[in-house]
């Protein structure tokens, strides 16, 4: 901003000022204010960074969860990765951690952990929801040009993510990726499925599911291996 001094409708009686106090009252207010929010959020980043990668690194979310109170498998740290948009898992940039800081409106660890719960009800949302189990899957490919995901991990995030709202389903589906021996790791493709199964398909009669209306065979073997087990 150009120093005060220099504007004619205005001269100033100081030499130096502020780029606060160059600008009106009320503007001046909200521009500092944003501003200390971001010094704020970045200070908080710096707590946490690992200082030669200028990132938060696992150790460093470890800490995070350790001051929020949460485990760092709680499913509110993966919301909170998907709010940052992070790209690469166990790790938060600045420019990341700043984006979701902002966008949840907090700039203290008192007023993250304050913000999980309603982060939580913001993804219960369909639409949302939806955006937000797709990223789960992505976050866990952590390997270049990496197109699936280990059964073992896959259980662990049906557990996590589709386990709260779909229970039953979940758990019988966990169990037959178990003792299921054709699969070793699963895409994105079968993963949404899942989701769109446990939506669509009445459960545990499974009377309006159609084979013929293009589930993965993966999906098929499942409800196979379910009518085996319920006859």
């Amino acid at each position: 901003m150009p120093r005060a001094s220099k504007r004619k409708a205005a001269p100033s009686t100081s030499t130096s000022v502020t780029s606060c106090d160059a600008v009106p009252p009320r503007a001046a207010s909200g521009k500092c204010k944003s501003r200390k929010v971001v010094d704020r959020i970045g200070s908080l980043f710096e707590l946490y960074a690992n200082q030669s990668l200028n990132m938060i690194d696992p150790e460093g979310i470890e800490a995070l969860c350790s001051d929020l109170g949460v485990d760092h498998t709680n499913v509110r740290i993966l919301m909170l990765a998907w709010k940052m948009k992070a790209e690469k898992q166990g790790y938060f940039s600045r420019d990341e951690w700043q984006r979701g800081l902002k966008e949840l409106h907090v700039d203290t660890i008192s007023k993250l952990k304050k913000a999980l719960p309603g982060l939580e009800k913001e993804l219960m949302t369909p639409p949302k929801f939806e955006d937000f189990y797709a990223y789960a899957f992505r976050y866990c490919l952590t390997e270049e040009r990496q197109k699936s995901v280990d059964i073992e991990t896959v259980c662990e995030l049906l557990n996590l993510v589709l386990g709260p709202l779909y229970r039953l389903q979940v758990d019988l589906l966990i169990k037959y990726l178990k003792v299921q021996s054709e699969y070793r790791a699963l895409n994105m493709d079968q993963w949404l499925h899942f989701y769109r199964f446990c939506k669509e398909i009445s459960f545990p009669d499974l009377q309006n599911y159609d084979s013929d209306q293009a589930w993965p065979v993966i999906i098929d073997n499942f409800v196979e291996w379910m009518r085996d087990e319920q006859s």
